[in-house]
């Protein structure tokens, strides 16, 4: 393009572009870009004119040329696709009549801060530096797919306000990022899309609001690799969040969000790898939370913060906080979808373990039990209410003395008032109603009293009653101490 041809407006920026000085026509600091469709001639630039401007313009020895343009009314589209471009460009404050084409392009550094778009195709963008679209409204998809950023992605304050049929808002699948990827404020309607993508910092989109129809995915980052932190803290969620196969080094942090998505999943983070897990100070989510199979390290799990259903199977986590007793602590078990979860009980008990709270991992184990007394046949349930009732199952042994002192006291007061006949007259010892009692309830000591004396009538099936007695605790306490030796 000639530069006959140009504006006074274009013509300000191709000189300035040489020297990489500023061009500003905003009129204020504080001006709105929205109103840019209002903008007359002398803030106008034709996308043509920064094309060419970028692709041929020719440079000044000495100066760094740098496209730094603020405030313009920018017509056409800006098609920059499969283009090499080695000059930095900052569009900032500006208005784009079309959306921008970069497909597949290559800058060294791109500024976008708070300028008005219709939307952006960036896909398998290449940027050697920095991407910046702070404070940006984009009135469409911003599509930046399979982008190589060198650098930082900024995205903070965003508002990605209308939505593609079927498309997520803010596309960043498989997305390499050089350093962290901030959003924080970030609001998009149709929600953010993560899949693939490999961070080398941390990803931050606190206080960010994301919105999608109900039933639908609005933070999807399955399989993405963040080597850092995953910074929820505060957002508004209005749909899921899938996690599915993520790796993240640093934590998950859902303090204080919002997480709504009615009959269905609020966070699936089923087979992935966390270092931390941060759920606290929020309402207790809107939807189900899955965990399955996912490992982690430290588990931050406010019993608040719990849904209405969980699905815990398969869940690793090394510690768990904050400390809770353990009835709070079950509940969120027996919320479980899948019903009873052994795995689920056994890392609660491992859990308090290994903090030194053994009344509360045995309160675990005693209630794993009772639970699973309700997936057994009508037999079984009665052999677990049984030893439920006779020593906690093996959890609450000092039971079991309990019932042998009552049937002691019970026995000898009964023999006492009423002696057995002695079997051989000559050779019976003297009768002593305690040892007696206790010749009946213990099945493997003997004081030689029950085979001396046979009692009659009622007693006899007194005796009955104590023998059949002390064999079931006999079992079940032996059955309680087995258990003990393996847990061990």
């Amino acid at each position: 393009m000639e530069i006959d041809n140009m504006t006074s407006a274009e013509e300000r920026v191709w000189r300035a572009f040489a020297r990489g000085q500023d061009v500003d026509f905003r009129e204020s600091a504080d001006e709105d870009p929205e109103r840019g469709a209002d903008w007359g001639p002398e803030r106008t630039v034709r996308a043509a004119v920064l094309r060419a401007l970028l692709l041929s313009a020719p440079q000044e020895d000495g100066e760094t040329a740098t496209l730094r343009l603020g405030g313009a009314r920018i017509t056409g589209v800006l098609d920059l696709k499969y283009s090499e471009i080695d000059h930095a460009v900052r569009l900032s404050h500006c208005y784009f009549e079309n959306v921008p084409v970069l497909y597949a392009a290559r800058l060294r550094q791109l500024n976008l801060r708070d300028s008005v778009l219709p939307g952006l195709d960036a896909a398998t963008l290449r940027v050697d530096g920095v991407l910046r679209m702070s404070d940006c409204l984009f009135d469409g998809p911003v599509r930046l797919g399979g982008a190589q950023i060198a650098g930082a992605l900024f995205l903070d304050r965003a508002d990605i306000g209308a939505r593609s049929a079927g498309q997520p808002a803010l596309q960043l699948n498989h997305v390499t990022v050089g350093d962290g990827l901030s959003a924080a404020g970030l609001r998009a309607l149709g929600g953010v899309r993560l899949t693939g993508a490999s961070v080398a910092g941390s990803v931050d989109l606190g206080q960010a609001r994301l919105e999608g129809g109900r039933g639908e995915v609005v933070l999807d980052a399955e399989l993405a690799a963040v080597e850092g932190d995953v910074l929820l803290r505060g957002v508004d969620v209005h749909g899921w969040i899938g996690l599915r196969g993520a790796r993240i080094g640093g934590r998950l942090d859902l303090s204080h969000a919002r997480l709504s998505n009615p009959g269905d999943a609020a966070l699936r983070a089923s087979s992935c790898t966390i270092g931390e897990v941060w759920l606290r100070k929020s309402p207790p989510m809107e939807g189900t939370l899955n965990l399955r199979r996912a490992q982690v390290d430290v588990l931050w799990l406010e019993p608040d913060v719990v849904p209405e259903e969980v699905l815990l199977d398969s869940l690793v986590y090394t510690s768990l906080t904050p400390h809770a007793p353990a009835e709070r602590r079950l509940a969120m078990l027996e919320r479980d979808g899948e019903g009873y979860v052994p795995h689920a009980y056994e890392q609660l008990t491992a859990a308090y373990r290994r903090i030194g709270d053994d009344h509360a991992a045995r309160q675990v184990q005693l209630a794993k039990q009772r639970r699973h007394r309700g997936t057994l046949p009508w037999y079984g349930r009665l052999w677990g209410y049984v030893q439920d009732a006779t020593v906690g199952y093996g959890f609450r042994p000092l039971r079991a003395a309990g019932w042998l002192v009552s049937l002691l006291v019970i026995g000898s007061v009964a023999y006492a008032l009423h002696h057995p006949q002695p079997l051989k007259t000559d050779e019976a010892p003297q009768f002593n109603p305690v040892f007696y009692t206790l010749d009946l309830l213990l099945p493997v000591i003997s004081f030689g009293q029950e085979g001396a004396f046979a009692p009659a009538d009622g007693y006899q099936w007194l005796s009955y009653a104590l023998v059949l007695t002390g064999w079931i605790l006999a079992t079940t306490v032996v059955t309680g101490i087995t258990r003990t030796v393996s847990r061990q």
